[in-house]
């Protein structure tokens, strides 16, 4: 049987009380109802910086993941690697808003890479190598496909809402942007208007078939911040708070034009570049909105 003195019972005694005065030195007075506060139910949005092209990352609250667009080629795989964990394999949502190389090029990538569940297009029919190489890929998935039409209304999971607002009709010998899927992501209070590449006159309509429908806080400004996109009529019945350029830094399209940020600008919205401030991030609780 093993007995201690009466010194070794001192010195643990006192190592004792040295470990405990040492957690009430180390732990923060004032941050401390931090520590256990609960984490964000939130819906997380990201703009994905890859290139001259588009690419947006939607994460829920109870942990669905939709991906729109991949950008014209690879960097689309580091910034999901960037966004989420590396040991998720799984993607829910793919949405191809047209078949474009800086919309679908790095999708072969993805679809490489990550389980898809579910595949969200268009009809519209493209005989460029990209748009082949993505229909092939996308064949050896075997994933669920549904093609979009205008009033469809998708559940991402318990939390958060898809509507398509375009294209309407049969858009199959359409041309490619004018074909862009137009999808609003609702989450309680909070909405992103995400537009592809649709062109002015895709606007209009939009605007007057749905009207004040399309009032959302954050719009991705269509094609890049062309000055085919992004016209006035539909900044004004969007009223965003912020926008987003999606953009490569110094593209030899001279992507976003000028007269579309004097346009955003007047209205004062906040904008970010991709190119520029790369992965723009937004955070929302259903009720409030910020940018990380």
């Amino acid at each position: 049987m093993i007995t201690m003195t009466s010194m070794e019972r001192m010195r643990l005694m006192i190592l004792v009380l040295l470990f405990f005065t040492a957690i009430i030195i180390w732990i923060p007075k004032e941050p401390l109802p931090k520590l256990f506060a609960e984490k964000c139910y939130c819906l997380e949005v990201s703009f994905l910086d890859v290139g001259q092209g588009d690419s947006i990352l939607i994460q829920t609250p109870d942990g669905y993941e939709m991906l729109v667009d991949g950008g014209p080629n690879a960097a689309v795989l580091r910034e999901l690697a960037h966004e989420r964990s590396f040991f998720d394999r799984d993607i829910d949502l793919m949405v191809t808003t047209h078949p474009d190389l800086d919309h679908i090029g790095g999708l072969v990538d993805v679809l490489k890479r990550y389980k898809i569940k579910t595949i969200l297009r268009t009809e519209n029919e493209s005989d460029k190598s990209a748009a082949a190489a993505f229909t092939i890929a996308a064949d050896k998935e075997k994933s669920e496909l549904i093609l979009a039409d205008a009033g469809q209304v998708i559940r991402l999971g318990a939390s958060t809402t898809i509507q398509i607002f375009s294209p309407a009709g049969d858009e199959k010998e359409w041309e490619s942007n004018t074909s862009s899927i137009v999808m609003r992501v609702v989450y309680g209070n909070i909405s992103f208007m995400l537009t592809g590449d649709a062109p002015a006159e895709i606007e209009e309509y939009l605007v007057k078939t749905y009207g004040a429908q399309l009032d959302s806080d954050v719009l991705k400004l269509g094609h890049h911040g062309s000055k085919t996109a992004s016209s006035e009529h539909f900044l004004n019945t969007v009223t965003p708070e912020y926008a987003v350029v999606s953009a490569g830094i110094e593209n030899r399209y001279g992507h976003p034009h000028q007269e579309v940020m004097e346009r955003v600008s007047a209205r004062n919205i906040k904008t970010s570049h991709t190119g520029t401030d790369g992965t723009v991030t937004f955070e929302t609780d259903g009720k409030t909105l910020w940018q990380k």
